[in-house]
């Protein structure tokens, strides 16, 4: 019995020096760290620095999954592919976060965790040239990012196309090179639809010319190595993000507006912004600040509204360049509403009243989206599909669950059991998707210094 119980002791023993000797898990150095680095791409689709702070899609969902761990994000932002690979491998970072997309000649390197969306590529060149319909049809060499997917799917398509050529470069980014059609440096580039669908917001004359892929999968993506530590904590992630609806509504506060595009509307607005909006720009900005309002979201909401039209009017008799009905204006204290500083000033004011009376627990930006369906359809109608929201199980303080809702004030068996009755909610959500993608753009044309403010601004009639 002594030997017996000297062998357990030694093995005991044995066992405690091994475990003492054994490296460390990923996610237990995370945990000690107190720490999560995350390399990620620079874009508006991923990752910026905005005016509250660092943003983005990837951001964002990076920040919950850091929440989740109880540890601090350190996201670690990259310009090229090639590094930001470097930099995985290399184990300087833990994982990437960046809109990639699952391929089997990538995961040979890397290891992917679950998709959380899917996007394709498009290869796109500059409206006005001839449009190619296929590969056979280019004219002139494709450019893109070196180490990218598009560099597989045109490798992929070389094998049915033997001519078929491209130039890979890693000093640009996916803005960059589309920037490069704009300018005509470049002929044809591969990009991400939804980068693409970003861009276009405030460049119309980007075209697509045809898809190279249909459905890549996006994944986070880790090092290919046995320690599971950290990745068998991504699928049940995703399965809660998804389930409680926080990715879905991520996907509608970055990508939910821009997923139409119509050409000739956006290029009107673009030039408008250049030569109509000058005229008023003073008025918007004087207004918005007196409100705590956005000048370039008002803006916005009025070219919705007018086009920036002073004198324009509708069947039911709203005017002016924020299009305020005769009991608005009455309440704001406009007394002529063709006046274009007194109707921006009633527009600011009433805009403001109305973000004031959404609820409290509405956070931003949706209490923004909110205000401006009820500028559109009337809060009550609004409150009537937040209820609807909540009837169906879903969260009445989302801009994103009440999105889907409001078009079902249209339909009967629905809107019979509200307190305000048929509303064109299917109006409001696209009404609310247009001024957020014209609010896009003229931030984007303002921080870029594309708009200037005419200093003979029209002065109203007294």
């Amino acid at each position: 019995m002594r030997l017996l119980s000297s062998v357990l002791v030694l093995c005991c023993l044995l066992l405690m020096s091994s475990c003492e000797k054994m490296p460390a898990t990923q996610l237990q150095q995370i945990k000690a760290q107190e720490v999560i680095r995350i390399g990620t791409l620079v874009g508006p689709a991923t990752f910026y620095q905005g005016i509250g702070g660092e943003q983005g899609f990837e951001y964002e969902l990076a920040e919950q999954f850091a929440n989740e761990l109880g540890v601090e994000l350190q996201m670690v932002p990259f310009f090229s592919l090639k590094k930001l690979f470097e930099r995985l491998q290399s184990g300087d970072l833990d994982m990437a976060a960046a809109g990639l997309s699952y391929h089997p000649q990538r995961a040979v390197h890397f290891r992917f965790g679950p998709s959380y969306r899917e996007i394709s590529q498009k290869l796109v060149f500059k409206q006005g040239n001839t449009r190619p319909r296929n590969f056979a049809q280019l004219t002139g060499p494709i450019t893109v990012l070196a180490d990218s997917h598009h560099v597989i799917s045109l490798q992929a398509a070389q094998k049915q196309y033997p001519e078929l050529s491209w130039h890979e470069v890693d000093d640009r980014d996916q803005e960059e090179l589309l920037q490069g059609i704009i300018d005509g440096d470049i002929q044809y580039t591969v990009v991400d639809s939804h980068s693409l669908a970003l861009f276009r917001r405030y460049h119309p004359n980007v075209s697509i010319a045809f898809s190279v892929t249909q459905a890549d999968p996006v994944s986070w993506v880790l090092r290919n190595e046995k320690d599971d530590s950290l990745y068998a904590l991504l699928p049940p992630f995703f399965a809660k993000v998804q389930q409680s609806q926080q990715l879905a509504a991520l996907e509608e506060k970055y990508f939910g507006h821009v997923r139409r595009f119509n050409y000739v509307n956006t290029l009107a607005f673009v030039e408008a912004s250049k030569t109509t909006l000058p005229k008023y720009q003073d008025w918007f900005m004087q207004y918005a600040e007196q409100h705590q309002l956005d000048w370039r979201l008002l803006a916005a909401l009025s070219y919705q509204e007018s086009m920036w039209n002073p004198r324009a009017k509708s069947p039911t008799g709203v005017r002016g360049i924020m299009m305020l009905t005769q009991r608005t204006a009455k309440q704001v204290g406009v007394t002529h509403r063709l006046k274009p500083e007194q109707n921006i000033r009633g527009g600011a004011r009433y805009l403001r009243k109305l973000i004031n009376r959404i609820p409290k627990q509405i956070g931003a930006p949706d209490r923004t989206w909110f205000a401006l369906a009820a500028y559109n359809v009337g809060w009550g109608h609004v409150n009537d599909a937040r209820k609807l929201t909540m009837r169906q199980g879903g969260n009445p303080t989302s801009w994103a669950e009440v999105k889907k809702r409001l078009p079902l004030l249209t339909k009967k068996r629905y809107y019979r059991e509200t307190k305000y009755g048929y509303a064109r909610g299917d109006v409001a959500v696209t009404y609310v998707d247009n001024i957020r993608r014209y609010y896009d753009a003229l931030i984007w044309l303002d921080e870029n210094g594309a708009l200037q403010v005419n200093t003979d601004s029209e002065q109203p009639t007294q």
